[in-house]
């Protein structure tokens, strides 16, 4: 792969190739696809989704929507010092096409904030119990209607090939999606291949899928348009856009830290653990008198937060250049931070958010709750809208149809896959509120 097709800055839906110097320095095009995203409604939706603990009333624990900014904050910062190491190390970049340090912190904090943006109600639990439905629950009956990989889309349904739905499907008045360049949307691609085979190598991006079927043509396009290598013979299998390694590493820094600065806020955690467990990272860093000058356990946490994700991210830098050749070749096979001399203490971290924040008491019953509030969505859209397709509709299945938006009841009736899709896709862009409320309305909660 080369640096002069990675940073391509066409549009998805253009025609033409854009070039860099051409560009009004005011507003970049890769600026442009940060706006596009903040200012999108699926992006908004967010502030009501899932990070860690569902429906949380505190007004200190991160939600998606949180979660994405910060990882978008931290994206760019990776960005622009590699982007500066990368034009020091290939000049004619800046030389000949005007690339600049801070085109990659853009491109790096545009995919970082679109990074989640695909997830559906409920976290990971979310995407489980959608798969759940296809796989062992009543959406068993498809699997004979339907090819091995479109079953398999929706039996592991995943957030990262949501997103990327979300980023480039067409509408009605909106060819392209967002229209995003697809230097971003190659940022992207975390795994950049179909939902079959499942996991063929210990590659990091065979980890995962990144695209349903029915993105399946503009997948290839972008990854033409950015000269990624192929890596599947016969199956859909590309190596990542370097820069996907710096969005994954942002989300892993601060998953790992907030994630564990909100368990301690929370009481889930011992506060003492925060400096036992932080320590070896911010060793260096760390000023012991402004530490214990802060009175207040926020001030303190707040202070370990910022020194560790500041060694992390330049650590994440120099491991990304070390190895930049072999990400260019396809040869690095492993998540930036698994390379990190910091590797045992951030499994430490991991670890005990999991033992005391991801399998709390109360984490566990509302996910087991939220498993039933999209089981029945499932259940009641996919029944009304393969119904009225068959006319077969009860007046229930009618009033239901009346709900759907407009595009969901016309658009690609006569595929059961894309139909399917279509409910899965609805339901992904629901809040936590909103599906717990949708549900309600269905009991009849509201009315009783």
């Amino acid at each position: 792969m080369n640096w002069e097709q990675l940073l391509s800055l066409k549009r998805f839906g253009d025609t033409n190739k854009r070039i860099r110097k051409e560009q009004d320095e005011t507003r970049l095009g890769f600026e442009v696809d940060y706006d596009r995203i903040i200012f999108s409604s699926e992006f908004r939706s967010l502030q009501d989704k899932t990070q860690v603990i569902p429906l949380s009333q505190t007004d200190f624990v991160h939600t998606r929507l949180t979660h994405s900014l910060e990882v978008s904050v931290v994206g760019r910062s990776l960005g622009r010092l590699a982007g500066k190491k990368i034009l020091e190390k290939y000049p004619h970049l800046q030389n000949v096409h005007g690339y600049q340090p801070n085109d990659f912190g853009a491109i790096v904090a545009s995919a970082a904030l679109a990074h989640d943006i695909g997830n559906p109600p409920f976290g990971h639990s979310g995407e489980k119990a959608i798969g759940e439905f296809f796989k062992t629950g009543e959406g068993k009956q498809f699997k004979d209607k339907l090819t091995d990989k479109e079953y398999q889309d929706l039996c592991d349904f995943e957030g990262n090939a949501n997103g990327f739905k979300i980023l480039t499907e067409s509408r009605e008045g909106r060819d392209g999606g967002l229209r995003l360049s697809y230097a971003t949307l190659g940022t992207f691609m975390k795994y950049p291949k179909e939902s079959l085979p499942k996991k063929p190598t210990k590659h990091i991006a065979d980890k995962k899928y990144g695209f349903f079927q029915s993105e399946k043509d503009a997948f290839i396009d972008i990854a033409n348009e950015l000269g990624l290598l192929k890596r599947g013979d016969d199956d859909l299998s590309f190596s990542r856009h370097p820069l996907a390694f710096l969005v994954e590493a942002a989300d892993d820094i601060c998953y790992t830290i907030i994630d564990f600065e909100d368990g301690i806020n929370l009481g889930l955690i011992q506060e003492e653990f925060a400096l036992e467990y932080l320590i070896n990272i911010v060793r260096d860093k760390i000023k012991t008198e402004k530490y214990h000058a802060l009175k207040s356990k926020e001030d303190r946490l707040s202070y370990l937060r910022a020194l560790a994700i500041g060694t992390l991210i330049d650590e994440a830098v120099d491991i990304f250049m070390k190895h930049e050749e072999a990400i260019l070749s396809g040869d690095f096979d492993c998540a930036l931070l698994d390379k990190s001399k910091y590797e045992a203490q951030i499994k430490d971290i991991i670890k005990i958010s999991v033992e005391q924040v991801y399998q709390s008491k109360d984490v566990i019953e509302k996910e087991i709750a939220g498993y039933s509030v999209i089981n029945t969505l499932l259940s009641t859209y996919t029944r009304a809208v393969n119904n009225c397709f068959e006319g077969i509709a009860s007046n229930y299945d009618k009033l239901i149809m009346k709900s759907l938006p407009r595009q969901m009841i016309y658009n690609n009736q006569a595929s059961l896959y894309k139909r399917l899709s279509s409910v899965c896709y609805y339901i992904s862009l629901l809040s936590d509120s909103k599906a717990i409320l949708t549900y309600k309305k269905m009991k009849g909660f509201d009315f009783v």
